[in-house]
Parts: C-alpha cells; structure tokens; sequence
C-alpha cells in the first residue's frame, strides 16, 4: 500500500495539467499512488493525462458525464485511494519538491494530527507570484503565519475557523483518510466552502500542523473555482459561510464575548449583502434563514455595517463622477 494518495480532480485545466503532474512525479518523497480524475473536460486534458498512463504510479479515471462539483470529485478521490494520507492536488496549481517530505513528517510526528498544511504562494494566470496567499486574509492567525504551529484544533475552531477559512487552498494539505472518511467527506451541497467546513470538522476532535515554508503555488484565474463563483454566483459565498459558522456553533460551546464577536464579524458579511441589488432574492432569504438561526439579535448588528456599505458606496458612485470630468477644464468627457 502507498503511503500517500495524491488525487488530482481536473476539469478544463489543460494549460496547466503537466506542471501538476510534473511537479507531483518529481517529489522527493516518493511513496505514492496518482489518481489522475477527469470530469468531462471539454479541452484537450484527456489527451495529457492519457500521456502519463504507462507510469507505474498512476491510475486514471474519467467521468462518463460531468459531476458538476468540484468537491464530488474530493470524494470519489479519496473512495479511490489506498494511502494512509492523501493530498488533494488540486489540477491548476503546483508544488515545491519538498510538499509532501515535509508534510508527511509532520503528520508521522503526531498521531493526533488530522491535517498538515503549508503556506501558499498566490500566482497568477501567467505565472507571476503575488505574494503569500495569507496576505490577502480577512483575519490574521493568532499565530502568525511567519513560523510553524502544531495547535489544538478545537481551539484553532475558536479562534479561526468560526470567522473564516483557515486554510486557502487543498493543494497546500496533507491528511489523514480515515479521519476525511470519519467526518463524512467534502459536503457535496455547497458550492464554495465545502473544504472551509471540512477542515473545520476534521479540526474539531483532532489537532492542526502548519509549516511556513511556502511549498504551495496557489494559482488564481477566471477558471478558477473561487474566480468563477465571484464572477458567476452572486450570493453563494455570505449564505454558505454562514451556514459554516452555524454548523460549527452547534457542535461547540461558546461564552456570551465568543458569541458577540462572531456575530458582529460575520453582520460585516451578510447585512452589505441584505443591502445590495445584485443578490437574488433566494440568496437573501437563505442569509437570513442562516443569521436568525446563529444570532439571537440580528438587528442589533446592523446600523454599523450599514453605516460602511452606504459611505463605501457614495464614495464608488463620487469616484465614478470624478473619473467622468476632464481635470483641465471641470467639463463633462
């Protein structure tokens, strides 16, 4: 049996497929089965992942119809696999040599461990790297994403995962399959925040390991599935957090302050979103359905978020007015 199951769910990520596969077959750990997945591809990806058929490590899989989410696809991965650990290697990033030596290590240290990740790179459609991912987070870690950590993960839940996704991309992950199989697996309901949940459930009765070598190159695009869900499914994203936070509320046990900073981080979320015109009406009643289920006192909330989204928006709408005059005379383009 391998010691890692390495899953790469593809769809239409020809452009970028052998720098996954490449980057996956040159680790320097090398016990590990590739479970090359396909749904559907409408490009030349089968063409590429046939290529790498004759490699002992390698089994292929593709769909005979399209699945239509990316976490069906997390699922009938690990159902396929034989490792102890398995890495989601998601088809449009890529790895350092070191990812799965290192996060192997970590995870072999602790038994305790449910999963170990990395630091990210953020790069971009043509390769040029942004940054750390974590620069672009809403809340920093207590810990600082500057040195390793090894943390209780029912802490880690309080602190972290109640306000926002600890982690931003599987491709950065090592973890235990019995532990993804115990918790039931990616939630096939949800549209984005699927493995927000999912680590969260898998942090709840275990511990969470984190190295800050930047072994992960995360790359953002419009085929993305977060540049897809914020281009094409307005309203997903507040309703599905919440619905995060809600799940994870009713397993834990809070004080009055805890309870109070949650509501009032996530009222910056959902009352712009109760405020905006492009969310349809279905997707509001979702949010609200999540909120009065989470707060006691959702309108208590509100006039401060509201107060932000009116000035954010007057101060777009002045913007826009200024961009439309001519700087030398004040007169009208």
């Amino acid at each position: 049996m391998p010691a890692v199951s390495v899953i790469v769910p593809n769809y239409n990520h020809a452009r970028f497929l052998r720098r996954r596969i490449d980057t996956i077959l040159g680790q320097t750990f090398l016990d590990f089965e590739l479970i090359l997945l396909d749904d559907c591809s409408t490009d030349n990806s089968r063409d590429i992942l046939t290529a790498y058929a004759d490699d002992s490590r390698v089994r292929i899989e593709f769909n005979a119809t399209n699945s239509g989410s990316t976490f069906r696809q997390w699922n009938k991965g690990v159902r396929l696999a034989k490792g102890k650990y398995v890495w989601i290697a998601e088809s449009d990033d890529y790895a350092d040599e070191k990812l799965l030596e290192r996060l192997v290590e970590i995870l072999e240290h602790d038994e305790k461990i449910a999963f170990a990740f990395c630091r990210s790179w953020r790069v971009t459609d043509d390769d040029q790297l942004k940054g750390f991912e974590d620069a672009y987070f809403r809340y920093q870690s207590p810990h600082g994403w500057n040195a390793d950590f090894c943390v209780e993960g029912q802490q880690e839940c309080r602190s972290y995962f109640l306000f926002e996704n600890l982690v931003p991309n599987a491709s950065a992950v090592v973890f235990r399959r019995v532990v993804y199989e115990r918790v039931g697996g990616a939630d096939e309901s949800m549209i984005l925040c699927s493995d927000w949940k999912l680590w969260a459930a898998m942090a709840l009765a275990n511990r969470v390991a984190y190295t800050s070598e930047p072994l992960n190159y995360y790359r953002l695009h419009d085929a993305s599935l977060r540049g897809k869900t914020t281009r094409g499914s307005a309203g997903v994203s507040v309703p599905e957090s919440l619905q995060v936070v809600r799940w994870l509320l009713d397993r834990m046990s809070l004080s009055e302050a805890e309870l109070l900073k949650v509501y009032k981080a996530h009222a910056a979320g959902w009352v712009p979103e109760m405020m905006s015109t492009r969310i349809p009406l279905s997707a509001k009643s979702a949010i609200l359905r999540h909120v009065r289920a989470i707060d006691p006192h959702p309108m208590r909330r509100v006039t401060g978020p509201a107060i932000e989204t009116v000035r954010r928006k007057l101060l777009r709408h002045w913007r826009n007015f200024l961009s439309l005059v001519s700087p030398q005379d004040g007169t009208v383009k």
